[in-house]
């Protein structure tokens, strides 16, 4: 086969080696199931409890991609204002170093108090939890443009806004894109959160009453759904990255 068939495969075959090689390990070393269910276990509370599984992904796939794009469109708007000046970046980047520095999980009991049980406290807690990332690496792509670039296109007349438009944003990109695929996990993250402390639907709601009935196959089958749920949206981001800034990609070190 050729190179670029084994490169097509290789996602499919190291998936299918992992799961094989957990398998194995549990049957020779004859671990119980309530401690690390193998990979049959967890495929049989699949299809099990696929109906609520099902249910409770949908739910915390809409819920985490209404956070994410919360994160995105606040993330994008406060980095581009963060890296367009470097007094607004001085002044506040203390303010979002400390707010990311507090555990989101402190977090949720205010926004219950606030809002209460239902879909809206997980909903923030994935964008709060989420949106400190773009804003970073937005703000840092347009802050690092090179001064020889800036003097060369002010020579030229482009105003302020001319540099940061065909030069600061284009050049944020593929900063912004590695940050939506660190943001799409912990969006995630905080939506299990949210779904754990404030809400009756989710799989982290789910997750939460398999531990009270110690049903551990069901919990690793959760966290199966929650990992396919986290391919599916980077894998979006994939196809949004490769069309926006195929520009940027560079060759694989050393082609191996």
């Amino acid at each position: 086969m050729t190179r670029s068939t084994w490169l097509k495969l290789a996602p499919y075959l190291f998936t299918f080696a992992f799961f094989a090689i957990w398998e194995i390990a549990c049957r020779a070393l004859a671990i119980s199931a309530f401690i690390l269910p193998p990979p049959s276990a967890i495929w049989a509370a699949l299809v099990q409890y696929q109906k609520p599984l099902y249910t409770n992904a949908f739910h915390t796939l809409w819920m985490t991609s209404l956070g994410f794009g919360l994160s995105i469109l606040f993330g994008l708007a406060l980095g581009l204002l963060v890296g367009s000046s470097k007094l607004i970046y001085a002044g506040l980047n203390p303010l979002l170093v400390g707010f990311n520095s507090i555990p989101k999980v402190a977090v949720v009991p205010i926004l219950v108090i606030w809002f209460g049980v239902g879909w809206l406290p997980p909903v923030l807690t994935a964008f709060v939890i989420s949106f400190f990332p773009i804003v970073v690496n937005v703000a840092t792509g347009l802050a690092t443009i090179e001064p020889e670039t800036e003097d060369v296109l002010k020579a030229l007349g482009a105003s302020r806004m001319d540099i940061m438009t065909k030069v600061g944003i284009p050049r944020s990109l593929p900063y912004l894109f590695g940050a939506l695929k660190v943001s799409i996990t912990l969006a995630y993250v905080g939506s299990v959160i949210g779904e754990q402390n404030a809400s009756n639907l989710g799989l982290g709601n789910l997750i939460t009453r398999a531990s009270a009935d110690f049903n551990v196959p069901l919990i690793f089958a959760a966290l199966i759904v929650l990992a396919i749920l986290g391919v599916f949206l980077v894998a979006i981001v994939d196809v949004v990255e490769s069309r926006m800034t195929g520009w940027a990609k560079r060759s694989q070190l050393g082609n191996a």
